[in-house]
């Protein structure tokens, strides 16, 4: 009877959503699908992809983050038009509020640690350089902590995209961001400014991995920057970043439209409460007798041996979890 009645079901369709209801019907016989099945169903696909939501979506919280960052930036602004005309750092509570807000949350999220925060001086120019993360929230927390500990603002280098984002703007004016001009590093560096910069940079965020590879190129801009400021160089590397947020970047796809368009399209997931340290190494003095390419190839070294002494390759992020309840760190 029931052979018959598919039957005249797909001979009586008289159009395409007729035979798509037709054919639901006939398959939920063949499989034979009851009320109380379609919610085993259901609970069976929410118990397998809400974790997978949540991994995809714990990073837009951090955008939205920022977002929340740049509208205190915007509030604070308004609250102090008065102010303006007769203070010059205007923005320097509105960037420590900021900082205790990122610390706590560095502290809270993931027990972050910073060690060496001795070798960034007090005052005078450095070039910081680091390993960039899938996100560097990271380097977030470290430009927190030196504003605290330091009471020093330091400047850093982004990608030009970032400068694209709406609303990043103030946000990127009042923590000093730039886009990276040779000249624009020298003149802040020579200033007596800090500043951060990642040679990997997006490509490093987007294609590296658990095992931490440096993905640098024959990249020697940075070096030449030091070498024309007469700066130390500091590496900088932070433990368990790539288990907090990893990158679908590995995926041939994502990997050739960057190539191709130079889109950063490729998701990213994870806002795992991994344990976080922050390693600095020792200053690479200035030396005028090498060149960019072998100073470049000096702080690559610097930076693979913190990678090498702190981090375990492959990187795990139940035992980064793990670490949490733990005091001790692989190789100090």
């Amino acid at each position: 009877m029931a052979d018959s009645g598919n039957q005249s079901c797909l001979t009586g369709a008289e159009d395409t959503v007729s035979l798509l209801v037709c054919l639901f019907h006939m398959w939920e016989e063949w499989a034979g699908l009851g009320q109380e099945d379609y919610l085993s169903v259901l609970e069976y696909l929410l118990w397998v992809f809400t974790p997978l939501a949540i991994v995809f979506i714990l990073p837009f919280l951090i955008v939205i983050l920022l977002y929340l960052s740049i509208l205190f930036l915007h509030v604070y602004k308004r609250k102090n038009q008065l102010r303006e005309a007769y203070c010059n750092n205007l923005w320097d509570g509105a960037r420590k509020t900021l900082a205790m807000l990122w610390d706590g949350h560095g502290a809270i999220w993931h027990g972050y640690e910073i060690h060496g925060m001795e070798k960034i001086p007090d005052k005078g120019p450095a070039l910081i350089v680091y390993y960039h993360g899938a996100i560097p929230i990271d380097y977030y927390y470290f430009l927190a902590s030196v504003i605290i500990q330091k009471g020093r603002t330091c400047h850093s280098v982004a990608d030009h995209f970032l400068f694209k984002v709406p609303g990043f703007k103030l946000l990127l004016e009042v923590f000093s961001v730039i886009h990276g001009p040779q000249e624009e590093c020298v003149r802040a560096l020579r200033n007596g400014h800090l500043l951060g910069i990642s040679p990997g940079g997006v490509r490093e965020a987007l294609f590296s991995d658990e095992t931490y590879p440096l993905l640098w190129g024959k990249r020697k801009g940075f070096a030449q920057v030091a070498i024309d400021s007469q700066v130390p160089v500091i590496p900088m590397f932070t433990q368990n970043v790539r288990e907090g947020f990893r990158s679908l970047g590995t995926l041939r796809f994502f990997r050739w439209v960057y190539e191709r368009f130079r889109l950063p399209i490729a998701p990213v997931y994870g806002g795992f409460p991994v344990k976080f340290r922050t390693f600095l190494g020792d200053p690479i003095p200035y030396d005028p007798n090498i060149n960019a390419a072998e100073l470049a190839e000096k702080v690559q070294q610097a930076v693979q041996s913190l990678i090498d002494q702190n981090q375990q390759i492959p990187g795990s992020i139940l035992r980064a979890l793990l670490e949490r309840f733990h005091t001790k760190h692989k190789g100090h």
